[in-house]
Parts: C-alpha cells; sequence; structure tokens
C-alpha cells in the first residue's frame, strides 16, 4: 500500500481519504523503525554471545592451555557478559521510558544531578576532564529513576565523547516555571545535519574504538525516550569548536501528581 493516495474531488471524502493516506504512511515508518531497531538490537546482543563462544572454544582446544591460560580466557567471558547485561539493562529501560509513566510524583533535578556527578568525579579526573557544575534549585514531576538515568547518559555521553584535558558544563534551574537541564561538553566536531542521528539507537557517529567498546550506542536514545515519558523537549546545539550542547525542559509541574490518562496531551519538540 506504501505510495498509494486517495483521489477524488476537493470535498470532505477526498479529506478523509487524505487523513487516511497520511495514517497509513506513519504506520508503515512506525513498523519500519520497529523492525530496524529489532534488527539492530539483535546483531548487538548477538555480538558479545558470540566473543563468549568462541573465547570459550579457543581455550579448550588449546592442547597446552594452564591455569593461567584458562583464568585468562575466563576473565575475558565475564567482560564480554558484563557487555551483554550492560546491554540488556538499557534496552529494558529504553522499553521503559518509551511506555510512558503512570504516576508522576515531585522530584528535584538538582539534587539527581548532584548525585550525578558526584559519582562521576573519578571518571573525569581519570579521563583528564574538568567538570563545571552550576546547579540551582528546580522542582519536576515524573519518574525520579528514570530522570535520574537521563541525567547519568547525558554526563556519561559527554565523557565518553570529549577531548583530551576537555570540560564538561553541567547546569540546572528554573526557567519560566520550566525545570531545566544543561550539559555542554567539548569534543569532535559534530556536522549539525548529523545531530538527530544521536538520538537514534546504536548510533555511534565517528566514535573511535575505545567509544565504540565503552559505549553501546543507545545513551541518547534513551534520553530521549525518558524526556519524551515526561512531556519534556530537548533542544541540541552541535558547537562551532567542538561537542555538544543539550537542554532538556521539563513541563512545569502541576500542584498535583497526575495520572498519565489525566494529562492533557502535549506536542513534543523536535530535537535539533
Amino acid at each position: 500500500m506504501s505510495g498509494w493516495r486517495w483521489e477524488g474531488p476537493g470535498d470532505e471524502l477526498t479529506e478523509l481519504g487524505d487523513t487516511f493516506d497520511g495514517l497509513v504512511g506513519r504506520l508503515e515508518d512506525s513498523f519500519q523503525a520497529q523492525r530496524q531497531f529489532v534488527a539492530n538490537a539483535s546483531h548487538e546482543l548477538c555480538t558479545p554471545l558470540a566473543r563468549q563462544w568462541a573465547l570459550g572454544q579457543v581455550a579448550l582446544a588449546d592442547p597446552d592451555a594452564t591455569v593461567d591460560s584458562l583464568r585468562r580466557a575466563h576473565e575475558r567471558i565475564l567482560v564480554a557478559g558484563r557487555q551483554q547485561e550492560r546491554l540488556i539493562e538499557a534496552l529494558l529501560t529504553l522499553t521503559r521510558g518509551n511506555a510512558g509513566i503512570d504516576v508522576r510524583e515531585p522530584f528535584d533535578p538538582a539534587r539527581l544531578t548532584h548525585e550525578v556527578i558526584d559519582a562521576r568525579w573519578g571518571e573525569a579526573k581519570y579521563r583528564n576532564i574538568t567538570l563545571h557544575p552550576s546547579i540551582s534549585p528546580a522542582m519536576a514531576a515524573g519518574h525520579r529513576n528514570l530522570a535520574e538515568r537521563l541525567g547519568t547518559n547525558l554526563v556519561d555521553n559527554a565523557l565518553r565523547h570529549n577531548a583530551p584535558l576537555g570540560r564538561i558544563d553541567v547546569a540546572t534551574g528554573t526557567v519560566d516555571g520550566h525545570a531545566t537541564l544543561v550539559v555542554t561538553n567539548t569534543g569532535p566536531v559534530v556536522p549539525p545535519p548529523a545531530v538527530d542521528r544521536l538520538f537514534q539507537p546504536f548510533q555511534r557517529l565517528g566514535a573511535t574504538r575505545e567509544a565504540r567498546v565503552e559505549g553501546l550506542g543507545l545513551g541518547l536514545s534513551i534520553v530521549q525516550a525518558i524526556a519524551n515519558a515526561h512531556d519534556a523537549t530537548i533542544s541540541t546545539w552541535a558547537r562551532r569548536e567542538g561537542g555538544l550542547s543539550i537542554t532538556v525542559t521539563f513541563p512545569v509541574m502541576s500542584s498535583r501528581p497526575q495520572p498519565a490518562a489525566d494529562r492533557p496531551e502535549q506536542a513534543v519538540a523536535p530535537v535539533r
């Protein structure tokens, strides 16, 4: 049915046909995106499994295997298993984000961001990257654990895709009643047309080998899913000197927690 279009006079029936045609097109796009996601996820899950199998086979086939060589092979197998575990956990988080939030509870993005930064001082120092927090009060409503994952993924992404002696600025605050979280980092130059791709699953634009080993290509897609679940908007700019600046803006918090069914529909601004 792809490419089919209702033809007829410019009346209500034609308008209905055009609406139906648009719906079919959107459904086709959605199904294609789901098929591509399943194919990518299957490929990513098979990679650590294949590595585990190969490591085990090589170790068992070695007629001169020693305790030390078997220990090293087993350690590599455990590393592949941890990679698989991280991928499954990320896929589950992505699914929860896409499923939405049934009940929204107040949470403090400033406090969550403090916790995220405190947990990453050591890694930033190891990578020779300077963290510059600027945390001001902010309140939002939603799912606290998912919101924490959003902030964690933004900071982790800024750490992994940075430059030697780089910098990360993390700020929270309130603008016109909206809680905001802004993460800006130095790093490689990102072509502006490629920014949208970074929020698609399994996209690693120009990633180094080290970044490919560390990252799963799901970090920013999880950020997007969690933002959508909170009716939050994401604005992303590719910095001319390199790196990104990502702003997450939460809706004005209601006076009481609202179930998802009671919330009015809100448009989510596309990632720029």
